[in-house]
């Protein structure tokens, strides 16, 4: 658990090609859900419960220390040279929590027999993922400011 106060937090910065790693792994294994799907969707919420996992591991513990940034920071951040741009936390964290929501509905659609709704949930994630991944747009990074402000507004 972190000690670090929320407002420290938010002034963390991560390179962001560690980011679009992440978002190129979650493409993949969201490919290979929708390819699964057409055969089992069983295993393809199984599968889709493993990013699940994932995008939760990000959410709750930030970029650098989730599953993907992991990998990134070990395999092939030291093969790289220093950063030349960095992005913050915060909302990397949200997005990660939008993409947790869309693959939690994908599989309890997988799981529990509602197909196309576990097809469509799977979609909008990889909507999401292959955007930030190939063009470096990140959509829950682009709706933060407008969540942060209404958080500001409520407290």
């Amino acid at each position: 658990m972190s000690t670090t106060a929320p407002a420290a937090r938010q002034g963390q910065q991560v390179d962001v090609r560690g980011p679009r790693f992440a978002a190129w792994i979650t493409t993949a294994v969201l490919v290979v859900v929708l390819a699964v799907a057409t055969v089992s969707t069983t295993v393809a919420g199984v599968l889709l419960a493993v990013q699940t996992a994932v995008f939760a591991a990000g959410a709750a513990l930030g970029p650098r220390r989730s599953p993907y940034g992991l990998l990134f920071a070990r395999l092939v951040a030291p093969r790289l040279g220093a950063p030349t741009e960095k992005e913050p936390v915060a909302p990397l964290r949200f997005a990660q929590l939008v993409g947790f929501v869309f693959a939690a509905v994908g599989t309890f659609g997988f799981l529990l027999g509602a197909d196309l709704a576990g097809l469509v949930a799977t979609g909008f994630a990889l909507f999401a993922a292959l955007l930030n991944a190939a063009f470096g747009v990140c959509l829950g990074c682009a709706i933060y400011p407008l969540v942060a402000r209404f958080r500001a507004v409520a407290a």
